[in-house]
């Protein structure tokens, strides 16, 4: 059974973990060789320019303003008391959303939390079925539905509570989300058009003997939607060919290798067994198995870049 130390312990742990995540993120964002993480929107802005080109070699890395680290919370009075449409433009939207979302904690768990000591708390605490049973108990437990008897009307509380909580939590996520939607849209509104806003994807486009993918899909934009296609860029999958080049470079590694070998003792050519790592089988000349085995990847590259090439 927990008590009122395992909670007061689990607290100062959460707590602490907390403060420790808080400064570890303050602390980390003096530094100058983190300045592009943190201030990302203002360098794309050009309103503020890296540190590092200033400076002797160790402030370009690390903030040695003792200043600083003790203000390095200031920042978070400032952005609370900042406007939404300011904060925006200063830090983006998702730094808007963010505190939002702190805000619907506390809208949500305030007043449940209100209603909770002010309902069911009284309606646990003034039963003693746990006094009057034989069961282990702690003085937490007499504040929890376990005090309240099988069948008693109180679970009524309990039942009506639970409706209270599941609508009122519901109904503020239902508002944020559409406050958080309109946000959204007037950031994208009010945003500069790109080409990314206006993206289509279109996939399993059927082949024809007479046109490349990159015709076709041209061609039938440019015939279905001449007022609003611009360009577009053909997304293959080239994994295989990727593989086979890599593969293809390891055999060349180990040729040379060998090679290299031989030209260090010319009187004795390299060998190497056929088997998996070379651990078995017959064994060749290592030179001419990996030269063979150089030349047939070099034939399956070419196809399948002929065949990405056709697809594109």
């Amino acid at each position: 059974m927990a008590t009122i130390t395992d909670i007061g312990l689990a607290a100062a742990i959460n707590i602490l973990s907390a403060l420790v995540f808080l400064v570890a993120f303050a602390v980390l964002r003096l530094q100058p060789i983190n300045d592009r993480v943190y201030f990302s929107k203002w360098y794309l802005k050009g309103a503020r320019s890296s540190p590092n080109h200033s400076g002797t070699f160790v402030h370009k890395f690390v903030n040695l303003n003792l200043r600083s680290y003790l203000r390095f919370l200031e920042w978070m009075p400032a952005a609370l008391k900042m406007p939404e449409l300011e904060l925006i433009d200063h830090a983006g939207l998702d730094s808007a959303v963010f505190l939002r979302i702190y805000l619907i904690g506390l809208k949500i768990f305030i007043p449940i939390t209100i209603l909770a000591f002010s309902v069911l708390v009284p309606v646990n605490w003034t039963n003693s079925t746990l006094k009057n049973s034989n069961k282990v108990y702690t003085d937490i437990d007499d504040l929890s539905i376990s005090n309240v008897p099988t069948g008693s009307q109180r679970f009524l509380a309990h039942s009506v509570m639970a409706y209270v909580f599941t609508f009122w939590s519901c109904y503020v996520l239902h508002k944020e989300y559409e406050i958080v939607v309109a946000m959204r849209l007037h950031f994208l509104a009010s945003m500069k058009r790109r080409p990314d806003q206006f993206t289509v994807l279109v996939r399993n486009v059927p082949p024809d003997p007479d046109e490349s993918i990159s015709e076709l899909v041209e061609h039938f934009f440019l015939v279905n939607h001449p007022d609003h296609y611009l360009t577009h860029q053909v997304v293959y999958n080239a994994n295989k060919l990727a593989k086979l080049v890599e593969e293809k470079k390891q055999m060349e590694n180990w040729r040379d290798y060998y090679q290299l070998k031989y030209d260090r003792n010319p009187l004795k050519r390299p060998t190497r067994k056929t088997g998996f790592w070379g651990l078995y089988g017959h064994k060749v000349d290592a030179i001419d198995l990996y030269t063979s085995k150089i030349d047939k990847l070099s034939k399956e590259v070419s196809a399948t870049n002929c065949i990405v090439y056709l697809m594109g």
